[in-house]
């Protein structure tokens, strides 16, 4: 069953990217969407080993906000305009990962998912048959997330930690 709107930040998209899982979105969500921030922070090098992928998978898919940027001075221009978008357009979802703007976000009662938690809910309904060699690859390429985090999602999972 898929959800509605998700305004996504580019930090879930590379990691995303990464490890070949971008399509999840389409399957997951109804609809997603990113800022004009967003957009120019993941087609600014186009040397990105996924840009190619990255770009044909957002491209039309990019909205302008309509309100002023207040969160400027918060957090980044990215994902301040992630959650303006997310308020205009009265989404579902905020997919942000970092943890000081999820945090921000959250307490103007955004509604966050990360990718961890995409990935978890894929494994859980048999999307994605292992995350093991999914965070190994993350870690690999230098997505940041926290070895016990990984290792407490793979103990749920039943899968063996890292």
């Amino acid at each position: 069953m898929k959800n509605g709107l998700v305004i996504s930040d580019s930090g879930p998209i590379f990691s995303l990217a990464i490890i070949d899982k971008l399509s999840l979105l389409n399957v997951l969500f109804e609809k997603i969407s990113i800022p004009n921030a967003v957009w120019e922070e993941i087609t600014k090098d186009n040397s990105v080993r996924s840009f190619s992928q990255i770009h044909s998978f957002f491209k039309n898919k990019t909205i302008e906000i309509s309100g002023f940027n207040d969160l400027t001075f918060t957090m980044d221009y990215g994902e301040s305009e992630s959650v303006i978008l997310y308020r205009e357009l009265k989404a579902d979802y905020l997919l942000i990962d970092d943890k000081k703007a999820r945090e921000i976000s959250e307490s103007l009662g955004v509604n966050c998912i990360g990718t961890l938690g995409i990935l978890s809910y894929a494994k859980a309904n048999n999307m994605i048959e292992g995350l093991r060699p999914v965070f190994i690859k993350l870690l690999q390429n230098k997505r940041y997330y926290g070895v016990g985090l990984l290792n407490s999602i793979l103990v749920k999972h039943n899968e063996k930690v890292i």
